[in-house]
């Protein structure tokens, strides 16, 4: 009874602050979406530093109406907001942080829109992508594999009385039993089993990020510390989960790399790689694998292996970006995106790349066919059919380029149209092409060939054999397609096994791409990978 007085006082007051004119630039009265209402005050919203807040959020049954003049029913009460991302913050409908708080001050763990309790939300601001849904296809398409992915709700948001349009309220990536369901790891567990999980660990931008990054020992990939975090992780569990990385690339790195027993499977759990490989290709992620992307790990009591995801952040995938080749239906983004180095190495294993297509065939007659996908996109585009016009008012984009949009459709119809186009046409081109894989190692008939050591530091060997006689040429190039070495080049070798070795000098530690050409004609393409010396 003293808990619902309280909530009661606490709307009452929350109800004074909140201005009197709401939304009227879009006549904003009803929706058939929740409606989340924030009133920070004379306070502004900034980057990193939180400021607090009233929110409340009006969530009727389904089916019913909301409107903007009913009580708050779903949630009333403290919070604190920050925005949110790097190159987005520069559009005007911006994306936050919060989290929900008790009158203390201290986090207090709520259910949002009927989602599992919890204290650290998003808010998304879909913007340049006008179809409003390419991230919850996305986490849905991972949660269809089996995988926790972040829940979504849409909403349409109010704040400060001014209407924002539509949002996602989505579930922040922390370890918690409802999210990535890890175990605890606390600063005292420094030994054994107990030492050996839970991480949660990403590779993205800086920005945002709460300390300095740190480098995996093949010198090419930075890392950060997402749980623990960089202020409560403690110098063994640093090193621990680092020397467990620089182990999976040795193993990757090992002439056994691909042996069951001695290869990288003791670290890694191949499944979850493979289905993010999935959902990157589908949706052709221009960010995917290289930014945005984390890995967890839990006890080794628990399995304890290396594990792909959550999955996190495709505005920008789908056909939705003009550069890094996002707008084409063909082509592996993995090619695109060489970093990090180990999905080069993961493509030269057998098995592992036989796994991804039968995988891929398994799913492609159930998750992941065409009517699958298009009943996610046509229910998610039938829930917004009002919402939509009300943000398209405010946000006057529709027929706007908005970077980096390769498409431009004049009506929030175009834009859905597109996005079922695109993913029809990107569909069929994988179900061509799977395990083709011309740009990463294609040898023809009658030519056999091998780099090795790759991953290597200082030098390679390059083996080839050719079934008839024939003017060679192998060069070098960097992943932008400038010559870095030419190793030889239109010299006659007879027909037979041949070797040639390279010496790497002075050449910083980088991903290459190792071009084989025969009487002028290109026979072998292959990415090599160069490692810091020791």
């Amino acid at each position: 009874m003293r808990k619902l007085l309280r909530n009661r006082i606490n709307l009452i007051v929350f109800l004074l602050q909140v201005p009197v004119c709401l939304c009227a630039q879009v006549d904003f009265t009803s929706s058939n979406l929740p409606i989340i209402v924030i009133n920070t005050g004379s306070l502004e919203i900034e980057d990193e530093d939180r400021i607090v807040a009233d929110m409340g959020i009006i969530n009727k049954e389904a089916g019913l109406i909301n409107h903007i003049s009913d009580p708050f029913n779903d949630y009333a009460g403290k919070i604190n907001i920050e925005l949110r991302g790097a190159t987005s913050q520069e559009f005007p409908k911006q994306s936050y942080g919060l989290e929900t708080q008790d009158e203390s001050g201290d986090a207090r763990n709520v259910s949002l829109l009927d989602l599992p309790e919890e204290n650290d939300w998003v808010l998304y601001a879909p913007y340049s992508d006008k179809s409003l849904i390419r991230n919850i296809l996305a986490y849905r398409l991972s949660r269809e594999l089996g995988h926790y992915a972040p829940r979504t709700k849409l909403c349409e948001l109010v704040l400060n009385g001014d209407y924002r349009g539509v949002y996602v309220l989505l579930e922040k990536i922390k370890r918690d039993k409802n999210r990535v369901d890890i175990s605890r790891l606390t600063p005292e567990e420094i030994q054994g089993d107990d030492l050996s999980g839970g991480y949660i660990i990403k590779i993205d931008k800086n920005e945002g990020n709460s300390g300095p990054l740190w480098c995996s020992e093949s010198g090419l990939i930075y890392f950060q510390y997402e749980y623990p975090d960089y202020d409560e992780i403690v110098p063994e569990q640093k090193d621990y989960i680092k020397n467990y990385i620089d182990a999976f690339e040795e193993s990757l790195i090992s002439p056994n790399f691909s042996d069951p027993i001695l290869g990288y499977r003791t670290h890694m759990d191949d499944g979850s790689f493979i289905d993010f490989f999935i959902v990157n290709e589908v949706s052709k992620n221009i960010d995917g694998y290289m930014l945005s992307t984390f890995f967890h790990k839990d006890k080794e009591s628990n399995g304890g292996k290396l594990t792909m995801g959550p999955v996190w952040d495709y505005n920008l995938a789908f056909g939705n970006a003009d550069y890094r080749e996002g707008f084409r239906t063909d082509g592996f983004q993995v090619n695109i995106n060489s970093s990090p180095w180990w999905w080069g190495r993961l493509m030269q294993d057998t098995t592992f790349m036989n796994d991804i297509k039968k995988r891929w065939y398994s799913i492609r007659n159930d998750q992941f066919s065409n009517d699958a996908i298009f009943a996610i996109i046509d229910s998610l585009s039938l829930l917004l059919e009002e919402a939509q016009e009300r943000n398209f008012k405010r946000w006057d984009i529709l027929g706007s380029d908005i970077w980096p949009n390769y498409y431009v459709g004049e009506s929030y119809e175009d834009e859905i149209t597109f996005l079922k186009n695109w993913t029809s046409q990107r569909l069929l081109w994988l179900d061509e092409n799977m395990l083709d894989w011309t740009d990463i190692a294609y040898v023809p008939s009658g030519v056999e060939t091998k780099a090795y050591p790759n991953p290597f530091r200082t030098y390679f060997s390059y083996d080839f054999a050719l079934d008839k006689p024939g003017k060679v040429s192998l060069i070098l190039y960097d992943m932008n397609g400038r010559k870095v070495s030419t190793i030889v080049e239109n010299i006659y070798f007879p027909a037979g096994t041949h070797t040639l070795d390279w010496e790497a000098g002075e050449i910083p530690a980088s991903i290459f791409t190792l071009v084989l050409s025969i009487d002028g004609k290109r026979y072998s393409i292959q990415k090599l990978v160069k490692l810091w010396r020791e």
